[in-house]
């Protein structure tokens, strides 16, 4: 918009559509957080796929027995399918900030609480598989012991410590889950959706 559509902009009152200078240089400071979002997202997208095919070969490279094999599969498949869920809508959100256009408050707007719900999206995804993460590490461990061992272990005076220290290894992966997952949001996503609030909230000020 140059100078004369600016002023007849203001001529005929309608100032709350024009865009000036001042704004624009604003609106243009959001493209650089908005970047490194989309760049982190579609490393994450990668991360999390050759992930999910790496847990696709722990039995295999653990050399699980014939039935723990069978019941870890079993539980993959629908491990599997959250993964899948998820990551079609994390996917979907890549789409649209590539094709978001920082040009107006309101788009900015709609972008940033874009970027927050996803930030949830994100939280509720790792946390779902928090269970199946418990399972998987559970059978690890059990592919070390035979039926016997095992019948054996529990019977055995040391069976309280030994369910107590299972406990304890369960509830601190829960906390480590749940640590690195608010530390890799903020990280990744949150210091950058915090720069486009600032953004916004210099053109309310205005």
């Amino acid at each position: 918009m140059d100078f004369n559509d600016i002023q007849s902009a203001w001529n005929n009152d309608k100032s709350d559509h024009v865009i000036l200078p001042t704004h624009l240089q604003k609106l243009q400071s959001a493209n650089m957080p908005l970047d490194k979002i989309r760049k982190n997202l579609k490393n994450e997208l990668v991360y999390q796929i050759f992930s999910i095919l790496f847990l696709g070969f722990i039995p295999m490279i653990c050399n699980f027995s014939p039935f723990l094999r069978t019941a870890y599969y079993g539980l993959f498949m629908l491990f599997l399918v959250i993964c899948g869920y998820f990551l079609i809508k994390l996917y979907w959100f890549y789409k649209r900030l590539n094709k978001v256009e920082a040009n107006t408050k309101d788009n900015l707007y709609d972008t940033y609480f874009d970027i927050r719900l996803n930030m949830e999206l994100y939280k509720s995804f790792t946390y779902s598989l928090v269970p199946f993460v418990l399972v998987f590490v559970g059978m690890i461990f059990l592919n070390n012991y035979s039926i016997d061992e095992l019948t054996a272990l529990v019977h055995e005076k040391s069976a309280d410590f030994f369910v107590g220290l299972l406990i304890g290894i369960f509830v601190g992966i829960i906390l480590c889950i749940a640590t690195v997952t608010e530390w890799w949001v903020n990280n990744f996503y949150g210091k950058y959706a915090k720069e486009i609030r600032s953004v916004l909230d210099e053109l309310k000020e205005e």
